[in-house]
């Protein structure tokens, strides 16, 4: 029986975090097909404590714990010329884990989850290979190097044109690749090279949600946002990224400020993982409150009032909308953030240009109980119809190049705890 090599720059458990939402969802239906070893890396040890649940989807797997520096993977970048992205996560243990594996087991196809892992599939390699860029990485560090100065600026500029040259090469070496959105996709091919000798196959592979977890009436309200007695506003998501910091502190920094102008005792929870410095020191100040990881995001979305997203870069589409909006919480976002997103300004969400538009939304809804209800149920109507993930997945079989298989699977561990 065919089986399938699952290559993930983060292990795809707990799925609390956007990539880490796609990437569980993308597993667990591949495992229905074929079963499926699985090559990923802990980020910390709250990561590496979920190996048991890895363990029972997978076949077999190997974890290993990510301890590689920044520094020297930036180092080793400028030795190898590649991306630090991907340098960061290369790693001799999975290596050995792939050669091996390619050896010993029937893999007829390889599902690359991120570009930084694209390294590890070989040259030799005859089966099919889905490489999931999710979104185009080249173009985030363009952005970034546009707004940055100096050294900073030159290290994104730096990444994101040896960014864009890894993605081609995987893009040429694929089968297909796979973007979250039609937008995503027609961007990604725009910026591949033109050659006659090379064909791209790109198409769109939409993320999904969980309605049936993210629904209100499963949860009750978290106890420290309904601490606050005015308006409660949210953001959530992984705190050390730098779109979601940057949209936090834009909150902070100016839409809050105008928001409590009219709703003096208006607060601001920003919530995820790894909160940096520079949010932390907001915590209980005017208004703004930053708690880092929480067990179960549901309970403060239902606490909140409104869903504040306000991102400035914004690639593919936004698990934080998504699950606000299945969770009937109406949502106020930028443009950016509500890419890849068929639903409807004015019915579904809210989306404003600038800093003044989105304190006047939100200010709509709060001033209009009976708007923010029509709102919250438009948009969990939208979600439960048109984002579940059996729908986003329904074509994965195709893409991997398998039929759907109820073959029951053994387990066995080719290189557990790899280090």
């Amino acid at each position: 029986m065919s089986e399938i090599l699952f290559l993930s720059h983060r292990i795809p458990f707990p799925p609390d975090r956007g990539d880490k939402i796609r990437s569980h969802h993308i597993l667990k239906r591949l495992a229905r097909i074929a079963p499926v070893h699985v090559a990923t890396f802990a980020d910390d040890e709250e990561d590496a404590r979920h190996e048991a649940a890895l363990a029972s989807v997978a076949k077999s797997h190997c974890l290993v714990r990510r301890s590689k520096s920044l520094t020297w993977a930036g180092i080793e970048a400028l030795v190898t010329a590649r991306p630090v992205s991907v340098t960061a996560f290369r790693h001799r243990a999975i290596a050995r884990y792939v050669a091996r594996l390619l050896v010993t087991r029937p893999i007829a196809a390889i599902y690359v989850f991120s570009g930084q892992m694209g390294q590890y599939v070989p040259a030799s390699f005859t089966g099919r290979v889905v490489a999931d860029f999710v979104d185009v990485d080249s173009a985030k560090f363009d952005a970034y190097a546009e707004k940055g100065r100096g050294l900073r600026g030159w290290i994104d500029a730096r990444e994101g044109v040896f960014l864009r040259a890894e993605e081609a090469r995987l893009a040429g070496r694929a089968n297909v690749s796979l973007l979250i959105s039609t937008d995503e996709a027609r961007l990604f091919k725009s910026r591949l090279p033109h050659s006659r000798s090379t064909r791209y196959a790109v198409r769109a592979l939409a993320n999904g949600i969980d309605s049936m977890l993210f629904d209100r009436e499963l949860v009750g309200r978290e106890p420290r946002v309904l601490a606050s007695s005015g308006p409660r506003l949210i953001f959530t998501g992984q705190m050390d990224y730098a779109p979601n910091v940057d949209a936090a502190m834009r909150v902070i920094g100016s839409i809050l400020p105008k928001i409590r102008q009219s709703f003096p005792d208006a607060t601001f929870h920003v919530v995820g993982r790894s909160p940096t410095p520079r949010l932390l020191a907001h915590h209980g100040r005017d208004g703004a409150y930053v708690w880092g990881r929480v067990p179960d995001m549901r309970c403060w979305l239902k606490a909140a009032d409104v869903a504040l997203v306000p991102l400035d870069i914004g690639r593919g589409v936004q698990n934080k909308v998504l699950e606000a909006m299945a969770m009937e919480l109406p949502v106020v976002l930028s443009p950016e953030a509500a890419t890849g997103i068929p639903a409807d300004h004015g019915r579904d969400f809210l989306i404003g240009e600038h800093d003044d538009a989105l304190a006047a939304h939100v200010a709509e809804v709060l001033r209009n109980p009976d708007r923010a209800g029509a709102l919250g149920r438009s948009a969990r109507k939208f979600v439960v119809e048109q984002a579940s993930w059996d729908a986003a997945l329904a074509s994965l079989p195709e893409i991997i190049g398998m039929a759907t298989s109820s073959q029951p699977r053994g387990q066995t561990d080719l290189s557990r705890n790899a280090a």
